[in-house]
């Protein structure tokens, strides 16, 4: 591959493959079985010159691939507020990575897509809350691949054998024990995306292994957006749940047969899932002008959740935006469902292909969202300059009824 006899694309994505390996001090390069590419975003002429030139070269995928979001949502393109350069731009990045071959799924969560690779397959993901929702709820392996790296090991089908790909690197070096939670709580989806802020900032990239959980069985969606956040607060690209996730069947086993003396124990109560739900609240007062759900996208579930919400209800106010991201194929499933007209009544709107803290939608001199997602929460304020209230599900579809923010404490006592 290198000495160019499998062509030019592929010596050039050898290259940048190779000088990862030597740098991460790998013995030798893995197979992979998969990829998920996330250089689909324009943040500049860097990225596009990358992938233009592969394509320019021959290059194709070898492996199957499939695409993160994009900076423009295709099938609704006068959503985004762009200039006309930047959406030629966009497109013309999103249309190259097609050309390489690629699925154009357009989605954060491949996994909600069908693309879910198998306990113990090794694969190249990017895109951090895919990497760690692969790694944890899947089982499968895969280390931290952005953007260049990604391309290069779907064009190669090979990766350094480092990182999270090594089995002495997946075992859990932090306990977080969530047994002194109540019930109620725990069963709720709204504690999992306060977890995950609270696991990042005490793991950083660490490998936590909750405990306390298994009796309250987090479905995926829960799953997910614990691990989001814990990726996006952190550095966390592996979490395990004693008695849930595929590699914890038990304490034991996730701990690699340690005890869990050898390994610091962080104590989570009440007062440390309140301390880290404020966190996530950077807004002041009641008032709210948008409200954002779907961050990691929004799943066929989550939904069936929102439809129930707002079926019987008042619509939303209207001066309060509401903002559903999703992928298309979930789209398409939750219209075939019948999901989406209720959603859609009551005033949301649905964005797919793209992220509404990544793509210019809100409309200009939106100054407070709220949101269900621990992940935008953590990002909006700085990517798009908003102040957010985290919230639940819930509670974000009250607060849109009313137009201002409509909190429930009683669980989080």
């Amino acid at each position: 591959m290198l000495d160019g006899r499998e062509g030019p694309a592929v010596a050039m994505a050898m290259r940048i493959v190779v000088a990862l390996a030597r740098l991460r001090d790998a013995r030798r390069l893995r197979p992979v079985a998969s990829a998920h590419l996330d250089g689909c975003l324009h943040h500049g002429q860097a990225g596009l010159d990358f992938v233009e030139r592969l394509v320019e070269l021959g290059g194709q995928v070898r492996i199957p691939t499939t695409l993160n979001v994009g900076s423009l949502d295709l099938l609704h393109p006068n959503l985004a507020r762009v200039s006309k350069s930047d959406a030629t731009e966009s497109r013309k990045l999103m249309d190259a990575y097609v050309a390489l071959d690629a699925r154009p799924t357009w989605t954060c969560a491949p996994y909600q897509v069908g693309h879910r690779p198998s306990l113990g397959e090794h694969v190249a993901w990017a895109e951090s809350n895919a990497i760690v929702f692969c790694n944890s709820v899947l089982g499968a392996r895969t280390d931290r691949y952005g953007d260049f790296l990604d391309a290069s090991a779907a064009i190669t089908g090979l990766v350094p054998d480092s990182g999270l790909h090594l089995s002495e690197n997946r075992r859990a070096t932090l306990v977080v024990d969530c047994g002194g939670l109540s019930d109620e709580l725990k069963s709720s989806s709204v504690l999992y995306p306060v977890l995950g802020y609270l696991a990042g900032r005490v793991a950083g990239t660490e490998v936590p292994v909750f405990t306390g959980l298994a009796d309250a069985r987090p479905d995926e969606d829960k799953l997910k957006a614990l691990g989001a956040t814990a990726a996006s607060a952190g550095g966390v690209a592996l979490f395990h749940i004693a008695g849930v996730t595929p590699e914890a069947p038990t304490l034991a086993v996730a701990l690699g047969g340690r005890s869990p003396h050898e390994v610091p124990t962080v104590v989570v109560d009440a007062d440390a899932v309140r301390a880290a739900r404020n966190s996530l609240t950077t807004a002041l007062g009641d008032d709210i002008d948008a409200v954002s759900l779907g961050t990691p996208h929004f799943s066929l579930n989550e939904f069936r959740l929102l439809a129930e919400l707002t079926i019987d209800g008042d619509a939303f106010d209207p001066s309060t935006e509401v903002w559903v991201s999703t992928s298309r194929a979930v789209l398409g499933q939750a219209r075939d469902a019948g999901y989406l007209d209720p959603i859609e009544q009551a005033g949301a709107t649905i964005l797919t292909d793209t992220c509404t803290y990544v793509t210019p939608v809100l409309k200009p001199g939106t100054r407070v969202v709220m949101t269900n997602s621990g992940k935008w929460a953590y990002y909006a304020p700085g990517n798009i300059g908003v102040d957010v209230v985290f919230a639940s599900l819930a509670e974000c579809v009250a607060s849109a009824r009313v137009g201002r923010v409509v909190h429930d404490d009683r669980i989080w006592r």
